[in-house]
């Protein structure tokens, strides 16, 4: 029987997650026989003595271990030789910044499979945790809307909300968030604020998330095409706080004038679309960005139109919490991911320049790069729920037959990048990226 090894996080120093939590190893421990070696860490959510409790070994060392699990890529220096890793690779895309340990990776003849490959017959991902990115998200954009109004002497109920890792649980802020709420109700917002609209970028795991905390508040939903009418109304409540989910529909729009949008022609040929996403930009005081993106695709916010919002006076978009975090993605402004401990900066359209924290003339971006580890307890039990299912079946995997006899769940075995050093029939396209140009 393999041992099975969990790493210990080292990519971020606030990255507290792990892929499964003590419970589940109990359980693969009792049901299954599997023995369990865990990577000692002072730092993660769930301590040694909780691990050592159910009956894993904790240790400094994973070296006999054939299959290692984690959460976030491994440095090139602590890949082994042969091994089976599973955890975010972040390569399928052809990031530049992890081709170097996709090389390692192969050079040592090992296994990947990444969960964010792991889906279902339709594709929809299994194992995710996107919610919690959602969740976190919100959370932090809602408290990072707070704290730049307060920098321009605008005082809000939205100061009462703390960043999401300083609470102990999610339930704990969901209170806090609730409580804002009521205070909106009964005390309303600055007069000069309404209408206060947050725009909501995609309808997927994360975006539902974020909407989840968003309707703590008091929220009124609203069609896209309504803010204009709406910035015209004369007569607005001050406590309502209007909603606003764009989908691909309204994001892009065909180049040909006479073709009409078709969702399945945008994801086979997004060529032939171009963003029409900036004329609702100027109607926003909250962009709340949960779409996936590539490169493919067209922006959302561009350098050029934040400079020419800024241009034309001060804008009522106030804060963009960029929950997808692409750097120089979907958000261009977005130059990198941020950490926990500096989770935000301020964009300057005119020097182009970003600026650490909450003052300055600009945009205020939030796009930790990691949200889900400012819900480390909460989002690692939901992940452990649906992973601890496919641990037995990669722990008990005869890696002495070619892949195509290889027995595993089939959305594991989709999801497997490299089997012993070589890309798998569904990743075959991955060689381009890291074949230097003839």
């Amino acid at each position: 029987m393999k041992k099975i090894g969990i790493r210990y996080e080292d990519k971020y120093v606030m990255e507290r997650r792990v892929p499964l939590v003590p419970v589940h190893i109990k359980k693969l421990i009792e049901e299954e026989g599997l023995e369990f070696c865990v990577e000692t860490s002072a730092k993660r959510v769930f301590s040694d003595e909780e691990f050592e409790a159910v009956g894993a070994n904790v240790t400094d060392d994973l070296s006999s271990c054939p299959v290692i699990f984690g959460v976030k890529e491994i440095p090139i220096e602590r890949l082994e030789a042969d091994k089976t890793y599973i955890f975010f690779s972040h390569v399928i895309k052809g990031q530049s910044h992890n081709m170097p340990m996709l090389k390692k990776l192969i050079g040592l003849k090992c296994s990947l499979i990444d969960y964010e490959c792991v889906v279902d017959e339709i594709g929809r991902r299994l194992i995710f945790f996107g919610r919690y990115a959602g969740l976190a998200g919100m959370i932090n954009t809602l408290w990072s809307l707070g704290q730049r109004l307060e920098e321009s002497g605008i005082i809000t109920p939205f100061l009462d909300i703390a960043q999401t890792h300083t609470y102990h649980s999610l339930g704990e802020a969901r209170k806090v968030v609730s409580k804002v709420g009521q205070k909106i109700i009964e005390k309303g917002l600055p007069t000069f604020m309404k209408p206060l609209i947050v725009g909501v970028t995609g309808y997927g795991n994360v975006s539902q998330g974020a909407q989840e905390i968003l309707s703590l508040l008091p929220v009124k939903e609203i069609l896209p095409d309504e803010i204009f009418s709406l910035a015209k109304h004369p007569h607005l409540p001050d406590n309502i706080i209007y909603k606003v989910v764009f989908k691909e529909e309204h994001l892009v729009e065909p180049i040909n004038p006479g073709d009409k949008f078709d969702l399945h022609d945008y994801y086979m040929h997004p060529e032939k679309y171009r963003s029409q996403f900036e004329k609702y930009l100027p109607y926003l005081d909250v962009l709340v960005n949960c779409i996936y993106w590539d490169s493919r695709y067209p922006r959302l916010l561009t350098k050029d139109f934040t400079e020419k919002m800024f241009k034309e006076g001060k804008p009522k978009l106030t804060v963009v919490g960029d929950i997808t975090c692409d750097p120089d993605g979907s958000v261009e402004i977005t130059h990198r991911g941020t950490e926990i401990e500096n989770p935000v900066f301020v964009y300057n359209p005119f020097t182009r320049r970003p600026t650490d924290g909450f003052k300055g003339e600009g945009l205020l971006v939030m796009a930790v790069d990691i949200l889900p580890s400012e819900l480390p307890r909460d989002a690692s039990e939901f992940f452990s729920e649906v992973l601890h299912r496919y641990v037995a079946p990669i722990a008990k995997a005869d890696s002495d037959q070619p892949f195509a006899k290889l027995k595993l769940p089939n959305p594991i075995r989709k999801a497997m990048i490299l089997y012993k050093g070589e890309f798998t029939p569904g990743f075959e396209y991955m060689r381009e990226y890291i074949t230097p140009p003839q």
